[in-house]
């Protein structure tokens, strides 16, 4: 079962977008493999599209985080793990929804772990637990959501695949996410931040500090004292890139290779930290070959991608012409579908 996270440390370069369409997209190619997604960010926007969008999503969401008793996301099980901190009560597969039970237009082969606000609530008990308890309670806490995941796979058996959608900050329920991930998906946009962000990425997760002398993260610490596997880059995406004209264009190029190169400096000196794919692949030996590898570019589609995320409505499955958002008629053009549907479907080859 691979499991890849999708994160950076930076909000709005689209990861929740990207997880729902990811997802989505590969239950379709891959209908004899089961597909689950984990929503790690309290905001669950990857849930609120898979469950419907905007308007349906938003309602089926209030219906699950409604019932009190037993509360079917992921908080429900982080409460159960609270009780139960350091053994495992093995009951991961409890909490899964079959996306399709609410939203019509995902293939049934794709189930969720609903997104919860609660996690926020959560995070204090999260880190409390993690240094209270037996002398290795940091490595058991961490590993909760790859124990959550084990009982997945013992429930369902082998060759499925794992999607976690990761909250930006580095707070501790994404700690747990990142530990429980063999692979990374960074996406990014082509700006500035979006720079410095990445580099925030590789001094968290990889203790790759940007100064001579400054101290590593406690994660990255942590996660060596106890020998602790980290996930592997699998791929740098570029997301939602416009090019409006040939200056714009050349713009966000010169940004999206900037961050390459930054990337590419890392794996020169730090290869361990790279998954190369597909499995058995040769070796990327220059920056070309592994830009070739390592770096993808998704382009924007305008309000075609608005109105995916808001009707809950993959983009491969998403029609030109007119569609009812929020009781306004908003018109998709083929154009933009053309866009950003082939970036996505190959991108979604490119994952084993």
């Amino acid at each position: 079962m691979a499991i890849y996270a999708i994160w950076n440390n930076k909000g709005g370069v689209g990861k929740s977008y990207l997880t729902f369409q990811i997802a989505a997209e590969y239950a379709l190619k891959n209908p004899n493999k089961k597909v689950l997604v984990v929503d790690l960010c309290p905001q669950a926007n990857s849930s609120t599209m898979l469950l419907g969008g905007m308007e349906n999503g938003e309602s089926v969401l209030e219906t699950i985080h409604s019932n009190i008793e037993k509360r079917k996301t992921i908080s429900g099980y982080i409460d159960e793990r609270i009780v139960s901190p350091y053994i495992s009560p093995k009951t991961g597969a409890n909490y899964l929804t079959q996306v399709q039970n609410y939203n019509t237009e995902i293939p049934s082969n794709l189930y969720l772990l609903v997104g919860d606000e609660q996690l926020e609530n959560q995070a204090s008990k999260i880190y409390g637990a993690s240094i209270n308890g037996p002398d290795d309670a940091w490595r058991i806490v961490h590993l909760w959501i790859k124990d959550l995941i084990n009982d997945v796979q013992n429930y369902w058996g082998e060759g499925n695949a794992v999607f976690i959608d990761c909250n930006p900050s580095f707070t501790i329920y994404t700690e747990l996410a990142l530990m429980a991930s063999d692979r990374l998906l960074i996406p990014f946009s082509a700006d500035g931040s979006s720079k410095r962000a990445v580099k925030a990425v590789l001094s968290l997760l990889y203790g790759i500090t940007r100064y001579s002398g400054e101290r590593q993260s406690d994660f990255f610490l942590e996660s060596e004292k106890y020998k602790m596997a980290l996930p592997q880059i699998y791929m740098y995406i570029g997301n939602r890139l416009t090019q409006m004209n040939n200056s714009s264009a050349s713009a966000f190029k010169t940004v999206v290779n900037t961050i390459g190169d930054e990337i590419y400096a890392v794996w020169q000196r730090h290869a361990k930290y790279f998954a190369t794919h597909p499995s058995g692949a040769v070796t990327p030996s220059s920056k070309k070959t592994f830009k070739q590898m390592f770096q993808f570019e998704v382009n924007d589609a305008n309000t075609a991608s608005v109105v995916s995320s808001a009707k809950g409505i993959p983009i491969a499955n998403l029609s030109h012409g007119f569609h009812s958002v929020a009781g306004k008629k908003i018109m998709v053009n083929q154009t933009q579908l053309d866009k950003q549907i082939p970036n996505v479907q190959e991108l979604v080859t490119s994952i084993e």
